[in-house]
């Protein structure tokens, strides 16, 4: 007879035996499953030892190959189309830094040229205006020296040539008029001086022999030519109160310029003779005053021009 605890172990075994039968019915299924498929698939290649199945499998299998070869190149020439995607960015890249050289020597070109532009815009001006500054600067110098000359000129005392003419005109009139010594033009810095004295020690025994000098005034009239040497031989063979009188040309003209009548006749020499010598004296008296008058204006006008 069994013991208690070996009856334990053997109901324990039997359940256990009946749970692994459970599991082993799912088996049994998928055997039978196993088996139906198995069957199929020897249908299957029953079929395929027919002549038209055979057919098709082969025209599979070429096409098969054909895509295969088909794959191979486009593989290959994807291969190459990367490769010339490389080159092309390595050229892409070279062409970009030959295009950034280039604009760089561009842009030196035109700096440089600009500078050189700049360069010769302010040469041409520093030489306009160097040349301006000099122009002003001998205008300025001409102006100067002409104003200088005129200044020159003004310093004559004024109406000299008519005292000239007035007094050859009164010693033609009047014989016995004598004129003043004094000199008519006032000293001037361009006048002539003596440069060097000569020794006469060794000059002795000689004599000396003068020339009858011709008044220097005598018969000028303002004029020069025939004219004068006329009014000279007239001027010295004084008028005569009798027989016909006549009036020379040279006498004529330095009446018409003082604005005087001529004397036609003896009788009117007194008359012309006054005239001369009121013209003469108002002259000599407003002589100065017109003389600084004149250098004031030509100042002036200087100064203004200046």
């Amino acid at each position: 007879m069994m013991k208690l605890v070996d009856e334990k172990k053997a109901l324990a075994e039997v359940s256990n035996l009946r749970k692994q039968r459970k599991g082993f019915a799912g088996f049994d299924d998928a055997q039978k499953q196993i088996d139906e498929k198995k069957a199929n698939l020897k249908k299957l290649r029953d079929t395929l030892d027919d002549p038209e199945s055979k057919a098709l499998s082969e025209k599979y299998n070429k096409i098969q190959s054909e895509l295969d070869s088909i794959k191979a190149e486009q593989d290959e020439a994807y291969k190459g189309i990367n490769n010339l995607r490389d080159e092309r960015k390595k050229l892409q890249d070279d062409q970009q830094a030959k295009f950034t050289a280039i604009k760089k020597i561009k842009d030196d070109y035109y700096q440089t040229n600009r500078a050189i532009q700049k360069y010769e815009y302010e040469a041409r001006q520093k030489a306009r205006e160097r040349k301006k500054a000099e122009n002003e600067k001998y205008q300025q110098e001409k102006r100067k020296d002409r104003a200088q000359q005129m200044l020159a000129e003004a310093s004559d005392k004024a109406y000299l040539d008519e005292i000239r003419r007035a007094e050859s005109l009164l010693r033609f009139l009047d014989p016995s008029y004598s004129a003043e010594k004094a000199p008519l033009q006032a000293p001037s810095q361009f006048t002539a001086t003596a440069q060097r004295k000569v020794d006469d020690a060794g000059i002795k025994g000689f004599k000396v022999v003068k020339k009858d000098e011709e008044d220097y005034f005598a018969g000028t009239g303002g004029k020069k030519g025939k004219k004068n040497k006329k009014a000279a031989a007239t001027g010295d063979a004084p008028p005569t109160q009798t027989g016909k009188y006549s009036c020379p040309p040279s006498v004529m003209e330095d009446c018409a310029s003082m604005g005087l009548e001529p004397p036609m006749s003896a009788a009117d020499i007194p008359e012309v003779r006054e005239k001369v010598k009121a013209k003469l004296d108002f002259w000599k008296s407003d002589q100065e005053a017109q003389t600084k008058k004149v250098i004031y204006h030509l100042m002036c006008f200087h100064q203004i021009r200046c």
